[in-house]
């Protein structure tokens, strides 16, 4: 009978123990090790836009959350500026043109910025800067978490072809897109339809506004604010502010303002961009210069809200526009494009009117519709004021920062 060695069968368990024991110190040291690496990493954010103007209108509170929070803050974007909060701006040279061979360089560029840097996290925004920054992350090894922000898709089910334009681009963009935040809900149907996201996806309600852009005053300093500006108490005021394009559409707008011939009526565009001298040229072909008045660029947006009796978009295409949340909140009531986003806001006949995209008359028909209202229904004319400052509640800041912020706390995949 072969000897057995009784003492094998006493240590193996011990050995198994050990074992045992020697693997989970491993994985734990593993995982401090990756904690380790993350914590190296997860000081540095880069948040990126392809304009100055919209990091400093819409992401400021964000930027200032991480630097609370122990963030080193960078932000890229097309110029070289000051920005509050950044402790680093970086220029990089978007083009408009999505498919231009010069976003090239502006790829080549933020690689290497990327690797050099080391970033936990980046934050991607606008539709050129947004698919630049996910294309330069391709193929990256060791890549930051990047957490895209859909501010409107500049595509939809309806258009055929032509959407796959720009959902091609975006699809492929999607394959590094770890997190997708949408903030109208037929993008967040556009987003699970096509899976335009790798981990998760995620719907917010906008970006977030300050309670403090809403401004509610009384008649005499209605009064005082409308003297100001050369308008009387009896003027009806109709107000557009958005950059000058062909995006923005004001040209339709002043044709249909034209077609109106209401008494005492005057519309105010505010903003400045490209297509504003072919607009001035407009309104001095329709002869409406004494009507239709241009104020530029306007820093003080609540009080020319407060002055008004109305506000007006004629967009073709929005994600969630602020300028329609800021004159809900301010109380007026509006008239605004039947397209995505707007349809987000505005419920036809309840808080505003919506008309069909580019459509003169159907435009021409809800200004009157409007102005009558206030001369004859003013109690349903305040109604859709009223409304419309109770629907605006939920997209403020003090409501949508908490939650983007924990979104961009999601570290997992």
């Amino acid at each position: 009978m072969r000897h057995i060695n009784y003492c094998y069968f006493i240590t193996l368990p011990m050995i198994i123990k050990d074992g045992e024991k020697n693997k989970m110190k491993f994985e734990k040291n593993k995982q401090e090790i990756k904690r380790n690496q993350e914590s190296t990493k997860s000081k540095k954010i880069l948040f990126c836009a392809s304009t100055v103007s919209h990091i400093n209108n819409f992401h400021l509170p964000y930027l200032k959350a991480f630097k609370e929070i122990g963030y080193e803050v960078h932000v890229a974007v097309n110029e070289k500026a000051d920005i509050a909060f950044a402790d680093r701006v970086i220029k990089i040279p978007f083009f408009k043109n999505i498919i231009s061979p010069k976003n090239l360089f502006a790829i080549y560029k933020l690689r290497k910025l990327i690797k050099t840097e080391k970033y936990a996290k980046i934050s991607s925004n606008t539709t050129l800067a947004g698919l630049v920054v996910r294309f330069s992350l391709m193929f990256l090894k060791d890549r930051p978490l990047l957490y895209h922000i859909a501010h409107g898709y500049h595509f939809n089910h309806k258009q055929g072809l032509k959407k796959f334009i720009y959902l091609v681009p975006e699809k492929i963009a999607s394959y590094v897109s770890d997190h997708v935040m949408v903030m109208n809900h037929e993008d967040l149907l556009m987003a699970q339809k096509y899976k335009l996201y790798r981990h998760k996806l995620h719907y917010i309600d906008g970006i977030g506004i300050s309670t403090s852009r809403f401004k509610t005053i009384t008649a005499e300093e209605k009064r005082m604010l409308r003297s100001r500006m050369g308008l009387t108490d009896d003027d009806f005021v109709f107000v557009y502010i958005a950059e000058f394009s062909k995006r923005k559409n004001q040209e339709l707008l002043i044709k249909a303002f034209s077609n109106c011939n209401l008494k005492n009526c005057i519309l105010l565009l505010a903003g400045d961009g490209k297509e504003l001298n072919n607009c001035k040229k407009l309104v001095n072909k329709l002869n409406q210069s004494d009507r239709i008045r241009f104020l530029g660029y306007v820093d003080d947006v609540p009080s020319l809200l407060a002055a008004c009796d109305a506000a007006v978009s004629s967009s073709r295409s929005e994600g969630l526009p602020f300028n329609i949340i800021e004159a809900m909140g301010c109380g007026l009531p509006v008239i605004v494009s039947d397209i995505k986003g707007h349809r987000e806001l505005v419920e036809h006949g309840k808080n505003g009117l919506l008309f069909e995209n580019d459509n003169i008359c159907k435009l021409t028909e809800c200004m009157i519709t409007l102005y009558s209202m206030n001369l004859k229904q003013q109690s349903l004319f305040r109604e859709f004021g009223t409304a419309g400052s109770k629907r605006v509640e939920k997209f403020t800041l003090e409501n949508v920062l908490p939650k983007v912020m924990n979104i961009y706390n999601d570290t997992a995949l």
